[in-house]
């Protein structure tokens, strides 16, 4: 069972995703208020998934906590929730190691389906709010990472990860090993000097749209 840590500075709200992710059959490990307690938790826990909000109260926010949780080197995934659409949060959650940003006011059916993607290795963000996170001009991004550097096979694993899919759905559709595409995927990140597959579908993502006629 998928175990979930949630991090919101209102306890009526975390109460109520305590609800809705239990009656999914999600195990909660724990509910904290602010990104100082969630780094300590995961570091106790070491869960499945955190569901972090973007704006805490007092100390460190959401975006801080979720970079050094990315820090310890832990399997474990951060989804955002949050209240805002900004492209700006949106991306610079996603640079802090996040694999998912999703707005509180999304359908229960939706947040469950975003959690379930981010728990299989996806990245879950509404298509509209990616696509202004492209569309918005990131320099930084553009001169720190390339793909030029990566092989044929890499480029082609690189692609079938920007579209969503797993490592065995991956391992499927090339005809490889889920352990020589777990490799791969590896190696990607390593040369593009990304934390994490999300922000290498980031990176091929944006780059494929700048070499488009």
């Amino acid at each position: 069972m998928p175990r979930i840590i949630i991090v919101d500075d209102h306890a009526l709200a975390r109460e109520g995703l305590k609800a809705v992710l239990a009656s999914s059959g999600l195990e909660i490990v724990g509910d904290v208020a602010s990104g100082e307690e969630a780094v300590e938790l995961v570091k106790e826990t070491v869960p499945d998934l955190v569901l972090m909000d973007v704006r805490l109260g007092a100390g460190i926010d959401g975006l801080e906590a979720t970079r050094r949780i990315t820090a310890l080197g832990f399997p474990t995934r951060v989804l955002m929730l949050t209240l805002h659409d900004l492209p700006a949060y949106a991306r610079e959650a996603l640079s802090a190691g996040a694999a998912g940003y999703v707005l509180k006011d999304t359908a229960i059916d939706d947040l469950r389906a975003a959690v379930d993607q981010v728990l299989a290795g996806q990245t879950a963000i509404p298509i509209s709010l990616m696509n202004a996170v492209l569309r918005e001009p990131n320099r930084d991004m553009e001169t720190r990472y390339t793909t030029a550097i990566l092989t044929a096979r890499e480029m082609e694993v690189l692609d079938l990860v920007s579209q969503g899919m797993t490592n065995k759905e991956i391992a499927r559709q090339l005809m490889i090993s889920p352990a020589t595409v777990k490799a791969h995927v590896e190696r990607i990140i390593a040369k593009l000097g990304v934390a994490d597959r999300t922000q290498a579908a980031v990176v091929a993502t944006k780059q494929r749209s700048h070499t488009l006629p």
